[in-house]
């Protein structure tokens, strides 16, 4: 949705940018393009998108930044660069959560479901060398809190039966060690007890049809990554550095990462963290502070779509990855 991003932030010449997720850099790339003379700060956590940033600053010399990290890095990363470690001083800051084509499209980095290679799922890679991999968390875990991840961060109605049989094969086969053989199980514990044997496939909330292991693969990927803890802390940071009438643009692949989003652009937050609870659910009779309620109440963001945006079907079309992206746009207030 580069077209759509670069029509929020309207960027100007001069302007600074960040661009929190490089990944191929094709938004960092509409955004120097649609504004000469303005500069982004590239970040991402994935060192092929690093070494993919550099190249772009070799090709658009002095207005690419490249920076290696995690949101929660980027403070420290910002003080290594003259003139950019201060708060409130960037025009527009744009998140697009989730994986990279990048990353689903190698098999060795074991995220993708259609392409048999080690489960990985780390977006460091091997940056980070005390960080688990996907495979070393299914080695050790306890069976109560694969029900728990598989539950809160795939969604997985099967939450259970899923984890008694990953359980399972790990202490009677063997270690699960690539992405075909945990999709096997899944598969095959989903089919059991269904007419006609098994299956592969059920469909998503939109009707589409969806591998019965994708919800199992997004739960193991975002806690392998800390992702949502991360996303929770990337909307802190938008809310320091953004300048009085910057821009935030976010787009979210799933519920779990818009929700995140949505709750800090209401204000729905307590100490900085996205409430669990609905706001719907907060009684309005518990007693707080006058200063914790001013600091509840007074807004921070202005939101420019009153509804989520979505791709057009002419890019679904052209990328079918998009088709669950939903965009969220607002201003920064004083």
């Amino acid at each position: 949705m580069a077209t759509e991003t670069v029509k929020f932030f309207e960027p100007q010449r001069e302007q600074v940018f960040i661009d929190m997720t490089f990944g191929a850099g094709g938004h960092t790339r509409a955004l120097l393009e649609a504004a000469p003379g303005s500069t982004v700060v590239a970040l991402d956590r994935d060192p092929l998108a690093h070494r993919l940033a550099c190249e772009m600053a070799e090709e658009f010399p002095g207005r690419v930044v490249p920076l290696l990290g995690r949101f929660s890095e980027l403070p420290a990363l910002l003080r290594t660069v003259d003139g950019y470690d201060r708060q409130r001083y960037f025009n527009g800051i744009l998140f697009d959560f989730g994986c990279s084509s990048m990353q689903f499209d190698e098999a060795s980095r074991g995220f993708s479901l259609s392409r048999d290679g080690p489960l990985d799922m780390r977006m460091d890679k091997d940056r980070c060398p005390d960080q688990l991999s996907a495979a070393d968390v299914l080695a050790r875990i306890q069976e109560p809190d694969l029900v728990r991840i598989l539950k809160v961060y795939g969604e997985e109605k099967q939450a259970k039966k899923i984890a008694r049989a990953i359980v399972n094969a790990r202490f009677t086969v063997k270690r699960i060690e690539t992405t075909a053989e945990l999709a096997s199980i899944v598969a095959h514990c989903l089919s059991q007890g269904e007419v006609g044997g098994g299956f592969d496939f059920r469909q998503d909330k939109l009707r589409r049809p969806a591998h019965v292991a994708t919800k199992t693969f997004q739960a193991l990927r975002i806690f392998v990554n800390n992702e949502l803890n991360e996303i929770n802390y990337g909307m802190v940071l938008a809310k320091h550095l953004l300048r009085t009438g910057g821009k935030l643009v976010t787009i979210a692949f799933h519920s779990l990462e818009d929700t995140i989003v949505k709750r800090h652009l209401t204000g729905h937050v307590v100490d900085d963290v996205a409430s669990k609870v609905p706001l719907q659910y907060i009684s309005h009779t518990l007693a707080h502070e006058t200063d914790t309620m001013q600091e509840m109440m007074r807004p921070h963001w202005k939101q420019i779509n009153k509804h989520v945006l979505v791709p057009t079907d002419t890019e679904v079309a052209e990328n079918p990855r998009s088709r669950s992206a939903k965009l969220r746009a607002a201003v920064r207030l004083s």
